[in-house]
Order: C-alpha cells, then structure tokens, then sequence
C-alpha cells in the first residue's frame, strides 16, 4: 500500500514499500489533497501490476500517457515506470513545423523564430531543460542584435506558441516563455505617406509596363504587393462596371472601384498583354516570383529600390506596405473609413492602427479653417 505524507508549505510525497521490500518515495510538490490522492492510486495500481507481471489497468495507463515529463521521470527513479525518452528542443521543433496547417509563407515566418532558438540553445538540449531565465535571456539576445521591438514581440509570440504546444503533449509541466510578453513597437514609427507626385514621378523611371502596373496597383488601388495583383486576372476587371474585383490569398474575394488612373493603367496593360492571358501580370513575371512558400524572391523591393534612386527620390521605411498605406489614407480623406477600409480588405481599426496617418496637408488645412465657430 502506498500513504500520502504531507510536509510543510502545502507539499506532498508519496511512500510505499517496493516488491523487493525497500522504502521508495515520489515527491509530487506543492499540491491538493484530492490530487495527491489520486496520484497514489495510480501508484497503487502500478505496485499490483508489477508484483502480478501484468500490464496496469487502462485508466493508469491512461493517466501515465497524460502525466508531465518531470513526474513520469519521478516515477521512473523509483522503478515504477520504464524511463520516457527525453524531447530535444530540435526533435520537437521540427516535428511543430512540419505538423503546422498554415499558409507557407506563416510557416516560413515560423520557422525564423526556430532558427533563432536552435541557434541559441542547440538543438541537443532538452526541451525540460529550458529555464524562465534562459527564456528570458533569449529574449535579450534578439534585443541585442538590434531586432525591431515589433519583430522581437512577433518571434517571441511565435516561441510562446511551440512551448504551449510541448505542454498540451505533456513534454513539459510549465513553459519557460509564459510570462515573456515584449511590447511591440508602435505601427506609426515606420509609417509614411507617400504623396501622389512623387509616384507619379517614378511611374516615368519604370523599367517595364509590367512595373507600372504594379506601382498603379499599390498606390491607387491599394493592393496588398506582392500577392494580390499577382493574383489579378483579367476577369477581375470589370471595365463596364467600373469595378475591381480582388481575390485575396489573405482575406478572400472584395470588391472596389476602378478609379480613372487604375482604370487607365489596366486598359493600357490589357492593350499589351498577350492574346489569351489570364493574369493581369505577365506569367513569364509571375512564374519567376512563385516559390513553395507563393509569392516570395519576386526582387521587388530591389528593383524598386533602383527606380526611386534613378528618379532621384529617398527611399521610404516599408516599401510597398507605405504605398498601400497612402492609397488608404488618401481613401478615408473622401470617404467613410468603414468604405475605405472594405475596399482594401481590412477594418476599421486596422486601418486607423496600421494604415492612415496624417499628412502635411491636414494640419494646414485644419490651421486655415475654424472648427468651433
């Protein structure tokens, strides 16, 4: 038989006399009553199957399944178990990547985070091992590499998502990274509005229609570069209609005007365009951007990057994801931002948090005109 003994600070063990007679205790820590009891039963249950040769009964069985790392190797010590094999923090990294039902692209921004782990702890250590503080001192080590605050809190949410995923298996007892919760940076830091001229200037430096049309498509009509015009065709465009149908990889089919420089955009790109072609871009174009992970190794930035320096302007934090700000902002000057932000599939307070800004033009405009007359 085994007893339950409580020790002082609320702890308790477990003691029973082994089949070859010996003293054997399970220390169970800081728990209830009702628990501990329920641990000893298993206990007792375990003692019977070993004396008789017998496998334990299913609920134990099943009991021993849904225990942690830290008791099943306690009870392994006092020879009522078979020792469970230790998860290595590679082993179970790679088998939470490849198990991930996620878009591509969400696993590769995953597998960042797995990279940044293996390489600070070692894929050999194991995943018990792994302390609060050494959780903590990863953190600090992204901070140190002078990671923005919104990439170390994203990698970080990512790490706390792996470890909880170890503990619904039951390989750890408490995550390391629970209470690691870094503020992210403030959306506004890289956020810029780029006006219409400068725009309009580099449309003259593009080195292909191709590239026109896909600055068009940023600025004015606010898509989300590189996978929604890619995905554009041709049966989208509904000239007749003045509209823009938007089948979006990230938040599914939307639709928006066709305003007159999209509009003028798109006609002259269809007067290009191959006979029979699908795809408002070019398949040779797409073709060379689609990857495993979609629409990845496009060189955009890149080729972007060349045409702004060559029409003589600055470059801008956030590229392409600015140009699509811009058109927003630009949008709710004129329209509800509930319209707004439906025609480029968001919400409301994405767009206010992400997406609008206020421009030069506000503030002179608001210092001319008398709001509490």
């Amino acid at each position: 038989m085994a007893s339950v003994i409580s020790d002082p600070g609320g702890k308790k063990r477990i003691q029973f006399i082994d089949p070859d007679g010996k003293r054997k205790t399970v220390r169970l820590g800081a728990c209830d009553k009702k628990t501990a009891e329920s641990v000893c039963r298993h206990i007792e249950a375990l003692l019977s199957a070993k004396l008789s040769g017998q496998p334990p009964p299913r609920q134990t069985a099943q009991w021993l399944g849904a225990i942690g790392q830290t008791l099943h190797d306690r009870l392994a010590k006092a020879g009522l178990v078979a020792p469970k094999a230790r998860t290595t923090l590679g082993q179970f990294l790679e088998d939470w990547i490849a198990k991930m039902n996620v878009k591509p692209s969400s696993k590769i921004a995953r597998g960042l985070v797995v990279k940044d782990l293996l390489g600070f702890f070692g894929p050999d250590c194991l995943l018990t091992d792994i302390t609060a503080k050494q959780a903590e001192a990863f953190h600090q080590s992204l901070v140190s590499r002078g990671l923005r605050p919104t990439t170390i809190a994203k990698r970080i949410e990512h790490a706390r998502t792996a470890f909880k995923q170890a503990l619904r298996l039951g390989l750890l007892e408490r995550s390391p990274f629970e209470f690691i919760r870094p503020k992210a940076g403030k959306p506004t830091e890289r956020q810029v509005y780029i006006p219409t001229k400068k725009v309009l200037r580099l449309l003259d430096f593009c080195p292909t229609p191709t590239w026109r049309t896909l600055l068009v498509l940023a600025r004015f009509a606010g898509l989300r570069t590189p996978s929604e015009p890619f995905s554009l065709k041709w049966t989208d465009v509904l000239f007749a209609e003045g509209k823009l149908l938007v089948d979006s990889p990230k938040t599914g089919l939307r639709a928006m005007p066709l305003f007159p420089i999209v509009r003028e955009t798109l006609e002259e790109a269809f007067e290009l365009a191959e006979p029979g072609s699908v795809y408002v871009i070019p398949e040779s174009f797409r073709k060379r951007a689609t990857g495993p992970a979609g629409f990845r190794n496009a060189n955009l930035r890149t080729t972007l990057l060349k045409i702004i320096r060559r029409a003589g302007e600055k470059p801008w934090p956030r590229l392409w994801h600015n140009l699509r700000a811009s058109c927003e902002t630009d949008l709710v000057g004129r329209y509800p931002i509930s319209m707004a932000a439906k025609w480029l599939g968001n919400s409301s307070m994405i767009a206010y948090r992400h997406y609008v800004c206020v421009t030069d033009q506000n503030f002179l405009q608001a210092a001319q005109e008398d709001p509490f007359g």
